[in-house]
This record gives C-alpha cells, structure tokens and sequence, in this order.
C-alpha cells in the first residue's frame, strides 16, 4: 500500500498514503500533524489506519466534485480511524484471553468474514457472478492473512477479480472514471497517482456492486 521505502516511520507511511489517497498536496498542516502524532502513539499497524482513511475516502468520494480533493484534511478520518483502531484493539485483546468461552474473532478474521458475506449478497443479487464469487470464496479467501498488509492485498485481489467479470462496457466506464484524477493530481509523483487511481478504481467497483460496506 505504501508509496514509501521499507523502513519509513509510521508518520511517513499515514502522510503519504493519506496525500496519495486525497489526490492533492504535499505536506500536512500542523494540527493533522498533531493527530497523526497521537495515532502513532496507539501502537497499532499502519494498514489500520490506512483503512480508515480508506473508509472516509470512500464515503466522500461519491460527493466530491471534479477538481476537488476527496478528503479536505486528516482530520476529516478522525472518527473513521479511531474507530478501526478501536475495533483493532477489541478484537487482538479478545484473541488473546483464555479460552474461557468461544474466542473473539481478530481483526483480520473479522474483515475476512464480512468480505465473504458480502460477496454471498452479491452472488444473491448478480447471479450471473455466482461462479466467479464461489471461486473467490474457495481460492483467494479460503485463508485468513495473519498481518494487515496481506488482508489489504487479498481485499484487493477480491475486487479486481470481480472487475474483470464484469461485462466489457461496465468495465470500460469504471476504467475511465478511475483514470480521471484530473487537474488535482498535478504535482503528485507518478507513483502517487497510482495510488489515487488505484483507490479510485476499488472504491468503483464497490459502489457499482453496491458492496460500500464491507
């Protein structure tokens, strides 16, 4: 997910995906620096705050307008973030407590569960989905990532598969308004407006599979 080297700061890692993600600017103000200081401090894995920022980006998106940034500052992801964070904590606290009664799920088994539920919606609503879903659900989600970075790589991987079952017309639209960063992107590295079309193209085919909450 990271634009970044191997060894970069948490700081570095939340700024750059977070700019990469807004499609704009190259630095942030001092008060999202204060709060991105304050996240650093809960000690939990950059891909939960990454996901945050994912979420709140996503649900912005559908009302930007053209030319306009998708997410206006980090603290726009505040509640968003900290609410992974939050359920981050819940869930490796529960799977680490005796098995006194049934264990809580982790984090990553969680997202994996709620994927999977939402493609079992999906093949109810799309029939014509139902193969490619199934061969999601056997293949690619048949294992849950012990780290956040393989969950975010397998979450990936479920929605270009499904991308690619579209029909040609439906996938030839979402190519194209995935590629129309536009005007915002000036400025940003090649490798930066990678990452906001790739956002982009995911959060698409989300919306045109009416799976945004997953």
């Amino acid at each position: 997910m990271s634009l970044l080297p191997e060894g970069a700061s948490f700081e570095e890692l939340v700024q750059d995906y977070f700019l990469a993600v807004r499609g704009a600017g190259l630095m942030l103000s001092a008060l999202d620096s204060e709060l991105l200081t304050s996240w650093a401090r809960e000690g939990v894995p950059f891909e939960v705050v990454a996901r945050g920022i994912t979420r709140s980006a996503e649900k912005a998106l559908w009302d930007t307008r053209p030319g306009e940034p998708v997410l206006r500052s980090l603290r726009s992801c505040q509640r968003q973030v900290e609410a992974e964070i939050k359920k981050y904590r819940e869930r490796s606290t529960g799977a680490g407590e005796a098995p006194k009664r049934r264990r809580a799920l982790t984090w990553e088994e969680m997202r994996n569960a709620r994927l999977r539920a939402s493609l079992e919606r999906l093949a109810e609503r799309r029939p014509e989905l139902t193969p490619r879903v199934g061969q999601l659900l056997e293949e690619v989600l048949a294992r849950v990532p012990a780290e956040p970075a393989e969950l975010d790589v397998q979450e990936a991987r479920v929605f270009l598969f499904l991308l690619r079952a579209l029909p040609f017309s439906e996938r030839r639209q979402l190519w194209r308004e995935a590629c129309g960063v536009g005007a915002e992107a000036q400025g940003m590295s090649t490798r930066s407006r990678r990452v906001a079309r790739r956002f982009r193209l995911l959060a698409l085919v989300r919306r045109s599979l009416e799976m945004r909450e997953v």
